[in-house]
Order: C-alpha cells, then structure tokens, then sequence
C-alpha cells in the first residue's frame, strides 16, 4: 500500500450529509493546508435552517427505522459491517485526513483508523449485552430500572484526531439505539463525511447519521440549543465546553458529556527506569506536536536526576523530522494553523519574560507549513503561563521536586484533571500517589492510551463531565427509568 499522495489532486467530499446523501454546499470558511500554509479548500457554514433539517432528518428515521425497538443483535451487525469498512476503506480515510489535519497519512491507517474499528467493534458488543435490571423489593413488588436511548445525540468532535473522535461519539451512540447529528471541526471535516458514507454502505439506515459543516459560534449553537437535540457530547477546549454548557443553560436542560482541556503532569521519581520514562514522556509531547488534551506537557522531576533526565528527553527532541501530512514517511507533525502557531511562541515567549529558562527549542521551525520546534523549558514559578495555560503544542515545561509531597503540590493544577503520569519502581508510592493525583486517568510508568477500549477516559476539575469510550460511554448514551410493579 502507498500511502503517499498529490495534495493538489485528492477529490474531496465538500459538503453535509444528511439522511444518507451528499449535500453539495459552498465552502465559505477558509481552510489552509497545515503542512505547507497553502490554501486549498473551503468549508461549508450550517445555519440554523440545515442544522433543524438535520435534526428533523434523525427524528423521522429514528421512528421510520424504529432502530431502538429492533431485535439489538441487528444494531450489532450493522456497526460490526461498518468496522469492516472502515478498515477496508482505510487508505481513503487517511489521505482525506492527512490533507487538512496535523496526522501524518504514515500514522493513520495502522493507528487512528484501525483503533475507531476497534471501537465500533467494542461498542457495537454491548447493543445485546447490557439491558436493564431486576432490583431487590420486598415480595409483593416487582421492581426494575428499564434503559433506554435519549433520541437524537448532538456530537461536537476536534480537529485533532478527526476520525477518532468521531468513532467515540458515533459508536456507543448508535450501539445505544440513537441518532447522531455531528459537526466536526470547521478544519478538518472530510474524513468525517466520508466516515457517516461508508456506515450507509454498512447497511445502516439512512437518516440516523447526519453531518452538519461549519463553526461554532453558528452550527455549534444552532445544536447545542436545538430543543429536539436530547443529549450532547462534545470534545474540545474548556472555553468551548464552557460556551455549550451556556448555550445548554440558555435554552433548555439536557444531559452533556464534556471531555475538554488538559494541563497534564509527569512526575518522575529516582528510582524509576529513566530511559522507560525519557522515551514516554518525549513521546507524548512530540506525537501530533503535542495536540492532544491529554499531553503530558508538565515534567515535574525528582532534583536528583533532573539535568539527567532533561538530557535523555532532548536527544530525543532533537530527532524530530518535519514532513507534510500526506508523504507517509513524515513523523513530526505541523501545528493545525498559523493562529495556533503563534499562540504558542507567544506563550513561550512570556514565560521566558517570567523567568523560564528554555533548555531546547522555543521557536517555529525553518520549514513550510506550520511547524513548531519541540520544546522543553525549566519553569520555577507556578504562575507561568506555560504552566497555567493549555499551550496545545510541543513545549514541555520542567519543575523539580524533594519529595512526595511537594511533587503532589506541583502537580495538582487549580483548573485541569485530565491525565497524570507516574514514573517509579516503588509498587506502593505507585497505588498511593495513584489515589492522590487529581486527574481522571493515572498511567503508571507508561504514558499513553491503550487499545483497551473498556477504560473510560474523561477528567476532573474543569477538565470535563462524564465519560468517552468504556461501558460508561454506552450507559451515557442511554437514559434509565425506575418500575415498581405491584403483584
């Protein structure tokens, strides 16, 4: 398989999708290609209007399909086809992807793609295995709690990992019996158009996957305050959450899960495998030039074997090739815009004013496109903004530490809970820092999603509400009813 492609050539499904069809639209958002800052494509703008046909659309074939009420083993195989698809399809999703977005095509297909069929697969399963209960009553009573699906589930996904994020919102969705109407990012829209294409192909009916194009502050609203949109789910920045429980609050009371911003810490002890956790904590910063929520973007390090550590995770900095998108043997990923781009040398540049020492890089690549050096910088003061802000970029911040408790200090964060990373030998400073650290997902001497897709993920703080992906993805998209019945 040749993953390589002409970026001036690629076709590009450009428009919604609503009830199984393309819709042509005119592209009015611009959107310029990452890896070399040339424009390329427009995208399109749901107003109010497209947004309630695409809600009307899903409500028809909700009833039409009767998809809740059929026998769940039929919802199971429609999502397992569609996994099959996807894999099928896999070199397509990850040319379309690659073009507008930050992921190297050389990393999709054995990496996002085949973990969203993955996760289709997972959640597909629990279609026909988790139901309702039975629950203790005295003998003259009956009592149950019955589930069932909210209806149309409004999904909001980021521009960082496209198809990914699709295939949390999409997967236990459907598998629960709902419609979904999705917007992804104005950035990066058409893997997702072509991932709700190839669920029709599956067999799924048409109509319960719509994709509405556009912005926030527009189709974004639209949604959230749609009042036949019964649930939402969004990923995204803490800003962006705040602005949908707003808009939720202003318009009606619904049901939301929010996996939003991250400030995530990696404490490293002595006695850890230094080596183990050079090449982790490295790695979760240079992956997508560290635009990910849960980067782990703040090193706080036992004193000791500070300028050691600091050392390893540099070679492994300065390795970090530059390379358009869409030549798969590119490794190092572009920023997503030049707004973002400059967002980051401008925190960079402020902490550096505020006393941060910058130990490596600190300043945009000399390369086409967008790219940023990976950066790691020795911070004392907790009031940085590169301590206090969610950079979303390759700049890894440094503050040392004496013992356990003053690590713990560092790194609890007065705003995120998302992830946290723990580098020690030691079993029972592991158990016991685990249960300390403030965050929603701990890894322990590792620094990195699994494709165990029974973990949930989703953080504390201003981090976010309720879970993506585990079995508390499918119960959110389920909503329950108590039954007392007396015999």
């Amino acid at each position: 398989m040749t993953l390589s492609f002409d970026p001036d050539t690629l076709p590009l499904p450009v428009g919604h999708f609503i009830d199984g069809r393309l819709v042509p639209a005119e592209g009015i958002i611009d959107m310029h290609r990452p890896s070399d800052g040339k424009p390329y494509a427009g995208c399109p703008l749901a107003d109010e209007v497209l947004v309630d046909r695409a809600v009307e659309t899903a409500k028809k074939a909700l009833k039409a399909t009767n998809w809740s009420g059929v026998r769940p083993r039929e919802r199971t195989v429609v999502l397992q086809r569609w996994a099959d698809l996807i894999e099928s399809e896999a070199e397509t999703l990850a040319k379309l992807e690659a073009l507008s977005s930050t992921r190297p095509v050389g990393h999709l297909v054995a990496g996002d793609i085949a973990v969203s069929a993955e996760q289709i697969r997972f959640f597909a399963e629990f279609a026909d295995k988790e139901g309702s209960d039975l629950v203790p009553t005295d003998d003259s009573n009956l009592g149950m709690i019955m589930t069932e699906p909210y209806g149309v589930v409004g999904a909001i996904t980021p521009w960082n990992f496209p198809v990914s994020m699709a295939a949390w919102k999409l997967g236990p969705a459907l598998a629960a019996g709902n419609a979904v109407v999705l917007k992804p990012s104005e950035m990066t829209p058409f893997s997702t158009v072509y991932l709700a294409e190839l669920a029709i192909r599956a067999g799924l009916p048409a109509g319960l996957i719509n994709i509405v194009l556009g912005d926030g502050p527009v189709t974004g609203t639209a949604m959230t305050g749609h009042p036949d949109i019964a649930k939402v789910s969004f990923t995204g920045s803490t800003g962006a959450g705040t602005a949908i429980m707003t808009n939720v609050a202003r318009t009606g009371i619904k049901p939301m899960t929010l996996e939003l911003g991250g400030k995530s810490p990696q404490l490293v002890f002595a006695d850890a495998d230094l080596d183990k956790a050079a090449a982790a904590i490295a790695q979760s910063m240079l992956s997508n030039a560290g635009q990910a929520c849960v980067a782990g973007s703040r090193l706080i390090v036992e004193e000791c074997i500070a300028a050691s550590l600091a050392e390893a995770i540099v070679t492994r900095m300065e390795a970090a090739k530059p390379g358009p998108t869409w030549d798969e043997t590119s490794e190092y990923s572009p920023i997503i815009s030049k707004r973002q781009l400059n967002r980051i040398h401008g925190i960079v540049e402020a902490a550096v004013e505020a006393g941060g020492e910058c130990l490596f890089g600190g300043a945009q690549m000399d390369a086409p496109g967008y790219f940023y050096q990976p950066t790691l910088m020795a911070v004392r003061d907790c009031s940085s903004p590169a301590i206090t802000e969610e950079i979303f970029g390759p700049v890894l911040t440094m503050q040392t530490f004496a013992d356990e408790e003053e690590a713990l200090a560092l790194a609890d964060h007065p705003t995120y809970g998302l992830a946290a990373g723990l580098f020690t030998r030691d079993l029972s400073r592991a158990l016991g820092l685990t249960r300390r650290l403030q965050a929603g997902t701990v890894w322990v001497n590792r620094y990195s999603r699994s494709r165990d897709h029974i973990l949930p993920t989703g953080g504390y703080k201003r981090s976010g509400i309720g879970k993506d992906l585990g079995r508390e993805a499918y119960h959110a998209n389920r909503k329950s009813k108590s039954v007392l019945i007396s015999l």
